[in-house]
């Protein structure tokens, strides 16, 4: 376990839980089924329900971390995952109009947990550990979500869609009471009141603009996440376009978390010591050229060069993403910082679908090369970035007319 020596203890069993409750987390996967069939919705009904669902959900990873700063990661954590859980566990006896509050809530409480949780990694793991840390509970998270869906589509098929809600959200509860016992619970941090600022540090807006380079990141990474997302909607409407069926477009998404959860934990040790945006740069670039390949035309053999492709550029850029970002971070908006990543990396859950299917309707033939040049793009304004930091860096402070760490990012 070389590399993973400096991963505390209360992680390893964090990551254990996120591993079960992501295995019970598979109601996102049915939830368009379940409107549809057992609710009786129509399609257009429910994806609009659906869509305000994925709304929910990506505005709960860009307040849980707000929340975790001021109230603390491990209480928010606690209460949006108990909440999460109980609104889960009813919804099968809500009545219809209810649903369009209660999927939000439930989404928007799994979003908070997100956020939290992936703050309180950042604030339990040193410096210099956090990738190997944040690529464990990722390969936890996929780990489960790989074996959840054929799980839950044999409940939902031997017994009834009811019990998938039920499931998860007992799973949700069961991840609350197993955090309470396994992170310690911990005081406020505490204000320095001889301080200019009390303590209380400069305000999300100026430490962001202190760190040039990370915000060249989270937009790179907003970029990056809508072309990452096609995979979800537009790309297995392009192979049954071409004749592919749904046992091709299964394959390639097993081929996904095949591959992430065989070379994420490598990679990461492997590339623990290389600066971060340079990696982070590479992988976007892989994005770009997954959805190049598909230029090559439709066929098993594109459709599984570009998913290969697609999850090395995931291994590289998520994980080492999520740790830069807890690196940069001053020590009293950990939470913030964490949850304007959580935010970003998933607005593509919502705007995703909604451009890439645009697009297709309307240009077929644009969609993948625009999805190639958008995602390589990203990747070379990020490797930019990195270049003109370590410029600044290695100029003397009399140069630049600020001490080098000021700028870091």
């Amino acid at each position: 376990m070389q590399g993973f020596k400096d991963i505390p203890r209360v992680v390893w069993l964090l990551a254990a839980g996120v591993f079960v409750n992501a295995v019970v987390s598979f109601t996102f996967v049915f939830v368009f089924l379940y409107l549809t069939g057992p609710r009786g919705l129509g399609t257009s009904e429910a994806g609009l329900i659906s869509g305000i669902g994925g709304v929910g959900l990506v505005a709960g990873n860009f307040t849980g971390g707000w929340y975790g700063d001021r109230f603390g990661h491990r209480r928010v954590l606690l209460a949006a995952s108990v909440v999460g859980g109980l609104v889960l566990s009813a919804l099968p006896l809500l009545p219809l109009p209810l649903l369009w509050a209660a999927l939000p809530a439930a989404q928007y409480a799994s979003g908070v947990v997100r956020a939290a949780n992936a703050a309180l990694v950042a604030v339990t793991v040193p410096e210099g550990a956090r990738r190997q840390a944040f690529a464990l509970v990722r390969c936890a998270s996929n780990g489960g979500f790989t074996l959840g869906p054929p799980i839950g589509a044999l409940v939902a098929v031997g017994l009834s869609y009811n019990w998938l809600f039920v499931a998860d959200g007992t799973g949700t509860l069961l991840f609350a009471v197993w955090t309470a016992r396994v992170v310690p619970a911990r005081g406020a941090a505490r204000k320095d009141p001889a301080a200019p600022d009390g303590g209380r540090g400069r305000g999300t807006l100026a430490e962001l603009r202190a760190r040039p380079a990370l915000l060249a990141l989270l937009g790179a990474v907003l970029v990056t996440d809508v072309v990452y997302r096609q995979q979800y909607s537009t790309f297995p409407v392009f192979l049954a376009d071409h004749g592919l069926d749904a046992r091709v477009f299964g394959l390639v998404i097993a081929l996904n978390g095949g591959v992430i959860l065989l070379l994420e934990l490598p990679a990461a040790v492997a590339l623990r010591r290389r600066p971060a945006l340079p990696v982070i740069g590479t992988g976007m670039l892989l994005v770009g050229a997954a959805h190049a390949v598909l230029l090559l035309g439709p066929g098993i053999g594109t459709a599984v060069a570009m998913m290969v492709l697609l999850s090395l550029g995931e291994i590289l850029y998520k994980t080492t993403a999520t740790a830069h970002v807890a690196d940069e971070s001053p020590e009293h908006a950990v939470g913030r910082f964490q949850s304007l990543y959580a935010g970003v990396s998933v607005s593509g859950v919502v705007l995703g679908p909604t451009l890439g299917g645009t697009l297709y309707s309307h240009a077929p033939g644009m969609l993948w090369p625009v999805c190639a040049v958008l995602a390589a793009g990203a990747g070379g304004v990020v490797l930019w970035a990195s270049a003109r930091q370590r410029r600044h860096v290695a100029r003397p402070a009399h140069e630049t007319g600020s001490q080098p760490r000021a700028v870091a990012g």
